[in-house]
């Protein structure tokens, strides 16, 4: 039997993460043209972007952080102190990202994943549009992906 071959593990193991990553990037850029044609190019690898706000006494008020690869933006993190709130700094911290990604790194769209009372409505109100939708994850939430063509 075909199964008596295999041995099953579940621990973590970083190097295996790693082959895994590296084999799986060969399998996905041999089947596809499109990622074929990224390898080797500015838009090969992942680049992390941050940006930061500091208060007047040199504290964090608020931080984006992402990554752009293949011409996208991912905001995988986006936050302001609730004392800072209200004041425009999630906005601005956007849309320097968004600058920054476009001017330096020549993405033309980004990508932020969002809980339904996190900041769906933020995203929307600059322009970015769903395009999935994800109820109850984690249970009793609803998880939205988003989507802004930059350029």
């Amino acid at each position: 039997m075909v199964s008596r071959m295999f041995r099953l593990e579940t621990e973590v193991d970083r190097v295996r993460r790693d082959i895994l990553h590296s084999r799986l990037k060969e399998t996905n850029t041999a089947a596809s043209p499109v990622l074929r044609a990224l390898r080797g190019t500015a838009h090969d690898r992942e680049v992390p972007l941050h940006v930061w706000v500091m208060d007047g006494n040199d504290r964090l008020a608020g931080g984006l952080v992402g990554h752009t690869w293949a011409s996208w933006l991912h905001v995988t993190y986006l936050w302001v102190d609730g004392r800072h709130r209200g004041a425009g700094l999630g906005s601005r911290l956007l849309a320097r990202a968004e600058t920054i990604a476009v001017r330096d790194r020549g993405c033309r769209a980004a990508r932020v994943e969002t809980w339904d009372f996190q900041a769906p409505g933020f995203y929307r109100k600059r322009g970015y549009e769903v395009v999935g939708v994800i109820p109850d994850y984690p249970p009793g939430i609803t998880e939205y992906t988003l989507v802004r063509r930059l350029a």
